[in-house]
């Protein structure tokens, strides 16, 4: 019975630890919207992060680590779809007429 309170203990520790990565990543994102940047900057960083702490999460809290391949081909391709919505969204938004003469 002393291994599984060992093994408990590790897990509750790491689960601390990582609620304080992420206390401390949301932090740096509200820190982030004060620093002077362009719009851009801001977005670009500010979603790396939350990209981040989503990957912990997911990792971590849904106990992805020890999940089949199978769960890992699901979530690339998943990905990789949003990135084509997001890459249609784009092309759309500069193909837009209007926006290059400002009529």
């Amino acid at each position: 019975m002393s291994e599984e309170t060992e093994n408990l203990k590790k897990h509750v520790r790491l689960h601390l630890v990582i609620g304080a990565a992420l206390a401390m990543l949301a932090l740096l994102t509200v820190g982030l919207a004060l620093i002077p940047f362009n719009i851009a900057g801001h977005l670009v960083l500010g979603l790396m992060i939350a990209a981040f702490m989503a990957g912990l999460v997911a990792y971590f809290f849904m106990h992805l680590s020890a999940e089949r391949k199978l769960i890992y081909q699901v979530m690339v391709i998943t990905v990789l779809a949003f990135l084509g919505l997001l890459l249609l969204t784009l092309l759309a938004y500069w193909d837009d007429p209007g926006r290059i003469t400002g009529h």
